[in-house]
């Protein structure tokens, strides 16, 4: 048994199935648009087994796209959870067959609610067709299982026609990626979009030492710190220099090297550093990145430092550069 071909004629079945779909598209499509915009409450999805999965991914995908949206069971519907369902709401319902026992029970309540129904299913002449005010066809040629009974290509098709959906919906709407990322705060996108340096930035037991210090005690404090870092600062508290793990590997190096020489005088001069705590932390990554440097001193515009932020804070917390 070639198993590379039963899966190349699987996806090849699937893929023909959408492709004549998005041949078939009409008026209806464009009808379900028109009535999802006009919800000024939530769009409501139903269905049962394969089709409630699918149902309930269609929902978050809706929800995270911008309209507002959840996934409600049919037989929890019957048991009291039609109460979740009010004027405003828009129903979109999935049944291959139509007739689904827990759905088709519901849709004469469904009714009463006076709201709009879109019906996905195979059968226009199904109870779910007859019912619907907009009937968007499911219907394939053959699933993909081999014995012609699993939902495979079926399903396949009622989740890219959800997908349909809501990328239409998204488009009209103007949808951006600000829009995509403030439903999504905890992704990555919305991390690269909404999270700031002073969200990051450690601002306590800096290791912070002034230009008259020994290198000998500079070495504690950065063991103390724990950032491979110590700062400089002058007189008045301004950031002067940076002493490193690597500007200390190199001054092992020099001739005349000695412990109680001014750790400033092994120092990096003029460091990079920033005044603007509002930098997202995206950008400060690529800074660090691109300055092949572990941590940026954060610093107000006379350059007294406020806090520091170093690499590992922006990798442990999942930002990544642009």
């Amino acid at each position: 048994m070639n198993l590379i071909k039963t899966a190349q004629k699987t996806l090849h079945i699937e893929a023909d199935a959408l492709y004549t779909a998005s041949e078939r598209l009409d008026k209806s499509f464009l009808d379900a648009i028109t009535i999802i915009l006009a919800t000024k409450s939530k769009l409501i999805i139903t269905g049962v087994g394969k089709s409630g999965l699918v149902g309930a991914k269609m929902a978050a995908t809706f929800a995270s796209t911008g309209t507002s949206s959840f996934f409600l069971h049919p037989t929890e519907a019957l048991h009291g959870d039609l109460g979740m369902i009010s004027k405003g709401d828009t129903l979109l319902a999935i049944s291959s067959s139509g007739e689904s026992e827990e759905l088709t029970k519901i849709l004469p309540h469904i009714k009463r609610f006076n709201i709009p129904l879109i019906g996905l299913s195979s059968n226009p002449l199904s109870s779910l067709g007859k019912y619907a005010d907009v009937f968007l066809d499911i219907s394939v040629e053959k699933e993909a299982c081999p014995l012609g009974v699993a939902p495979t290509t079926s399903t396949t098709l009622t989740m890219a026609l959800g997908d349909a959906l809501a990328v239409a919906l998204m488009e009209h709407r103007g949808f951006k990626e600000h829009d995509f990322a403030s439903f999504h705060p905890g992704g990555s996108l919305g991390k690269k979009l909404f999270v700031k340096i002073k969200d990051l930035m450690q601002t306590e037991n800096l290791p912070i030492v002034d230009i008259n210090t020994i290198l000998k005690e500079a070495i504690v404090i950065m063991s103390e710190g724990k950032l491979g870092n110590v700062l400089i600062v002058n007189s008045d508290n301004k950031l002067v220099a940076i002493l490193s793990d690597g500007d200390l590997r190199r001054a092992l190096l020099q001739k005349g090297f000695s412990l109680e020489h001014l750790a400033i005088d092994y120092a990096s001069k003029n460091p990079k550093s920033y005044a603007n705590m509002e930098l997202l932390a995206s950008d400060a990554l690529e800074i660090i990145e691109n300055d092949r440097i572990q941590v940026l001193p954060i610093t107000n515009k006379n350059g007294v430092i406020l806090g520091i932020l170093h690499i590992h804070d922006l990798i442990n917390a999942g930002i990544r550069s642009k």
